[in-house]
């Protein structure tokens, strides 16, 4: 409400913030200093008769994400912070604030919980480069909702000896060995966790069935690099 207001208007004093909300100043500037610390530009005009605003630039082009959007891209967002990359990451923090600055408390805890489930690896041997494929967008959809819902999928996956099989996984984890994306899964056939390289899952159907999230640790001997499938 208050974001919203200072986008609005050309300027506020703290004063008539206070009042309309029917809060103290005090309040109202606790409350800008926390907006400023989640990444929101907040313009101050010092001296007599001055206010507070936000910038007007801030939102660029008015760009309206929808949930599942904002997820993607902040999870985009932390992947790239923890490869290290030294190109084009100077802006990303106040992004990042920005955009958990838009979700409910509720979300937002989903969203910190979600992010931990992406695992970064190291790059993947030239070997295996050589041997990706491009993954089919339907493949794709199914496999984020499979792992941000909790779901089982259905997948038909080829393996290394070029065999297909029908699995049924929970993908409990992400694991990116750059430029390869693996799925951490309990195998159902199996019953017992394992690795699957995603770009070998000819197709995937969600079945809407959920599962209890498993530990890190569950998948440790699995996410050992000798057994990810190349």
């Amino acid at each position: 409400m208050l974001a919203v207001q200072l986008k609005q208007n050309e300027l506020c004093t703290v004063q008539n913030l206070a009042q309309q909300h029917g809060v103290s100043e005090r309040t109202i500037t606790r409350d800008l200093s926390l907006m400023r610390e989640q990444g929101l530009p907040i313009d101050a005009d010092r001296g007599r008769g001055g206010g507070v605003r936000l910038d007007r630039k801030w939102g660029v082009g008015r760009i309206n994400l929808s949930y599942p959007e904002a997820v993607d891209l902040l999870i985009s967002i932390e992947v790239a912070e923890q490869m290290n990359s030294p190109m084009f990451l100077a802006n990303l923090g106040s992004v990042r604030r920005q955009l958990v600055a838009s979700f409910s408390p509720e979300k937002r805890n989903k969203v910190e919980r979600m992010k931990s489930r992406i695992l970064i690896g190291d790059t993947a041997s030239t070997y295996v480069q050589s041997s990706m494929n491009a993954l089919p967008e339907r493949v794709v959809q199914t496999l984020h909702q499979g792992f941000i819902d909790q779901q089982t999928i259905e997948i038909s996956y080829q393996r290394e000896d070029m065999e297909i099989s029908q699995r049924v996984i929970e993908p409990h984890f992400l694991l990116l060995n750059y430029p390869v994306w693996y799925v951490v899964a309990i195998d159902h056939l199996r019953k017992a966790p394992r690795v699957f390289r995603c770009d070998r899952i000819q197709s995937a159907l969600g079945t809407g069935t959920g599962f209890k999230l498993l530990p890190k640790g569950a998948f440790d001997r699995s996410l050992d690099g000798s057994n990810l499938s190349v």
